[in-house]
């Protein structure tokens, strides 16, 4: 008996059919989830919700579930407790600090390859360099003092007795013309603006050597023992977003973050994303040729010296175990940068 060929369209139309009727078992399935954000929905984590708004998260096999954080959550017990599977963590300080009290989780990208911490400066201070800021007084916060003004002291010769408190309210800042206060590149200085009718100067950390990685992606040992190709889906796909959210049409994500956080604008969104773009908050660096997340030993040894030396890290703790790089370096999504 001859065998019978059906055209090709047939053939297409009745694969098609046959998946279509196939029993949901034989469909793939998508990998639940959970991810932690450690503030309210915003533009500094467009990447994230951007991959889950465009699919992205679909594409790599994930359904995904983001629980954002704020001033009243903490995602990261979430995390510890098991009943998160990822958690955005701020910066590389959390890391060692983990290791330190023996906490199971380990940072597998850094998304952030300059911290946002900036201080804001009155346009007629004349400050345009980091060493300008001594003689003025200083806003930081309870955090700042234990972490990032340490580094400065023993850095560059700050002095505590410049620093008064900052409870997140920029009306001191703005009433005192010989001041500089802390805050976010991102978004700090746009309130500023809106507020006080004057373009405040700024001074970036991370372009005088305070190199932590920020907004990292931990998860626990557990998960990377058990599910490392999870993992990697999940890291590779969120490196995908980023790309998109910053380089590609971005709109999905932000209608996410705007329903989440009814407060966010269209405006303080495009400011955010063109401040991490001028900055090379997310991609610069070693992303350049290792892709958005990446991570390098000597960046982190690096860090972790400079913190002990300003008495924020025991030199005994082992930082090492504090991240890996199995996840990160592997140039994903390097094809969707612009060319120009």
């Amino acid at each position: 008996m001859k065998p019978v060929f059906l055209p090709r369209a047939l053939t297409t139309a009745l694969t098609a059919l046959f998946a279509a009727i196939a029993p949901a078992s034989a469909q793939p399935s998508l990998d639940k989830v959970s991810f932690g954000t450690n503030w309210v929905a915003e533009a500094e984590h467009g990447g994230f919700f951007q991959a889950l708004a465009d699919g992205t998260y679909r594409k790599y096999g994930l359904d995904v579930t983001i629980v954002p954080g704020g001033p009243n959550d903490n995602n990261r017990m979430l995390l510890i407790s098991g009943k998160l599977d990822f958690f955005m963590a701020a910066n590389t300080l959390m890391s060692f600090d983990a290791v330190a009290n023996n906490v199971p989780v380990v940072t597998v990208a850094a998304i952030f390859q300059k911290d946002p911490q900036v201080f804001l400066t009155h346009p007629d201070s004349k400050v345009t360099k980091l060493e300008d800021l001594k003689p003025l007084t200083l806003f930081v916060s309870k955090e700042g003092i234990s972490s990032y003004f340490q580094w400065l002291k023993t850095e560059y010769g700050f002095s505590e007795d410049k620093v008064r408190p900052y409870t997140f309210n920029s009306q001191p800042f703005i009433a005192n013309r010989l001041s500089a206060m802390q805050g976010y590149v991102t978004s700090e200085p746009f309130a500023v603006e809106k507020t006080a009718k004057f373009k405040p100067g700024v001074i970036l950390l991370a372009d005088y050597g305070f190199n932590t990685y920020s907004t990292l992606i931990e998860t626990r040992a557990d998960l990377i023992d058990k599910k490392p190709d999870m993992v990697q889906r999940f890291v590779d796909a969120s490196i995908v977003g980023w790309y998109n959210y910053l380089y590609g049409d971005n709109a999905p994500g932000n209608a996410m973050i705007k329903k989440l956080n009814p407060e966010m604008t269209d405006e303080l969104l495009a400011y955010s994303v063109a401040k991490m773009k001028e900055h090379g908050i997310v991609d610069s660096g070693d992303t350049l040729k290792d892709g958005i997340g990446a991570m390098s030993d000597a960046r982190i040894g690096s860090f972790f010296d400079k913190m002990v030396r300003a008495g924020v890290v025991r030199r005994d703790v082992d930082f090492r175990k504090a991240y890996t790089l199995r996840f990160t370096n592997k140039g994903v999504g390097l094809n969707l940068r612009p060319k120009n």
